[in-house]
C-alpha cells in the first residue's frame, strides 16, 4: 500500500487544499504527493516546492515536469494499479460533492473522508438541512433560490423586511465563497446577480457567536466529539478572508461557552455526521444562540492547513496530526479491503 496525498483540485478551494497539503506534507514525509492542477492533468509534486511556496492562501501553486496523467480518471488508474492509498488534501467541488469519491469507488482505490453517497448529501446544504433536523438538531428557517429571477420577484424583499437581515451562501461551496449578508436592495441585486450563476440558500440572520465542533471516527467504528471552537471573526463575518487572511480573527478551543451549550454543540455535531453518513472525519457549524446552538453545515473534507479549526481541536483533544492522519489511513485502508 502506498500512501499518496493526491492535493489540489479544480474547485475554489483549491488555494487552502494547498495550505492543507503544506500541514499534510510535513506529517507524512513517507508520502507521494500527486498535485490535481486547476487546468485538468495531475502531476507528480516535489516537496521542496510545495514546502517552500509561500502565501498558498493567495498564489497558485506551480506544476512540475510532465503530468503523470492528463486526467483525474487516468490517475485513478493509475492509483489502482499500483495499489495506491490517496490522502485527499482537497476541499469542495468534486473532492467534497462525491464525484471524486465514485470516480474512487469504481476503480477500488482507497481514500480518505466519506463515501460519494454521504458527500454528495453533505455537500448540498439545503438537503442536509432536512436530514439534520429531521435527526432532531435545531436549523434556521431557509428559502431556496434557485436563480435570480427567484430573488427579483420580491418575494426575498418581504423576508428582509420581516426578519431586518438575511444570510445567503452558494448551495455547493465551502470556505464561505459566497457567502452575501443581505441587509438593504443593493445586497439584493447582488445576491440575483450570483444566483444567476448558481443556486443559493437564504436564511434569516442569526445572532449570536459562530463555533464550530469536528467529529473523529476510531479504528474500531466509535465517534467522539471534539472540543468546539469559539469564533470571533474579524469585522463581523466569518468569510473566506476571515478565515485565511486576516490576524484579527480569534479561534479559541476549547471554547468558553458553560458545559451545557458545549454539550449540545457536541451532540449536534454528532448527530449531523450520523445523520449524513459521514465517514472518518467532519466539522459541523453552529451559531450559538441564547437558546442554544443552531445547526448551520457540515464539511466532510474542512480544512486541516495550519490555520483551520479542526486541527486545533485535535490538539485540545490531545490528539496528535500524525495520531489522526494513521487513523484515517486504517480506516480507508479497511473500506477498501487493504488492511
Amino acid at each position: 500500500m502506498r500512501i499518496t496525498i493526491l492535493f489540489g483540485g479544480v474547485s475554489r478551494e483549491r488555494l487552502v487544499a494547498v495550505a492543507s497539503t503544506q500541514a499534510l506534507a510535513g506529517a507524512l514525509p513517507e508520502a507521494d504527493l500527486w498535485y490535481w492542477t486547476a487546468e485538468g492533468p495531475v502531476h507528480a509534486a516535489s516537496r521542496e516546492v510545495l514546502l517552500n511556496h509561500q502565501q498558498p492562501f493567495e498564489v497558485t501553486l506551480p506544476a512540475e515536469g510532465e503530468p503523470l496523467s492528463e486526467t483525474i480518471e487516468g490517475a485513478l488508474d493509475l492509483a489502482a494499479r499500483e495499489g495506491r492509498l490517496l490522502v485527499l488534501g482537497m476541499h469542495g467541488g468534486p473532492a467534497e460533492d462525491g464525484t471524486l469519491a465514485a470516480l474512487c469507488e469504481a476503480r477500488g482505490v482507497a481514500f480518505t473522508g466519506s463515501g460519494a453517497a454521504a458527500s454528495r448529501l453533505a455537500f448540498d446544504k439545503a438537503a442536509t438541512k432536512v436530514v439534520v433536523a429531521e435527526g432532531g438538531v435545531a436549523t434556521p428557517a431557509s428559502i431556496p433560490v434557485e436563480s435570480g429571477a427567484d430573488v427579483r420577484s420580491g418575494k426575498l424583499a418581504e423576508e428582509l423586511a420581516r426578519h431586518g437581515r438575511l444570510v445567503a451562501k452558494p448551495v455547493r461551496e465551502g470556505s464561505s465563497y459566497g457567502l452575501i449578508f443581505v441587509n438593504g436592495s443593493a445586497d439584493l441585486e447582488a445576491l440575483a446577480e450570483a444566483a444567476d450563476r448558481e443556486p443559493y440558500l437564504v436564511e434569516p440572520f442569526v445572532a449570536g457567536l459562530e463555533s464550530t465542533c469536528g467529529v473523529l471516527e476510531n479504528t474500531d467504528g466509535t465517534l467522539i466529539a471534539l472540543p468546539p471552537v469559539e469564533i470571533h471573526p474579524a469585522e463581523g463575518a466569518f468569510d473566506y478572508a476571515s478565515k485565511y487572511l486576516s490576524a484579527e480573527t480569534r479561534e479559541i478551543c476549547p471554547a468558553t461557552f458553560p458545559d451545557d451549550v458545549q454539550a449540545k454543540i457536541k451532540d449536534g455535531a454528532l448527530k449531523a455526521h450520523k445523520a449524513v453518513g459521514a465517514m472518518g472525519y467532519s466539522r459541523s457549524d453552529f451559531i450559538v444562540t441564547p437558546s442554544g446552538p443552531v445547526f448551520l453545515e457540515i464539511n466532510t473534507l474542512p480544512g486541516l492547513t495550519q490555520a483551520s479549526l479542526y486541527p486545533k481541536a485535535l490538539k485540545a483533544q490531545g490528539i496528535s496530526f500524525r495520531d489522526f492522519l494513521d487513523i484515517q489511513i486504517a480506516l480507508a485502508a479497511a473500506r477498501a479491503g487493504q488492511s
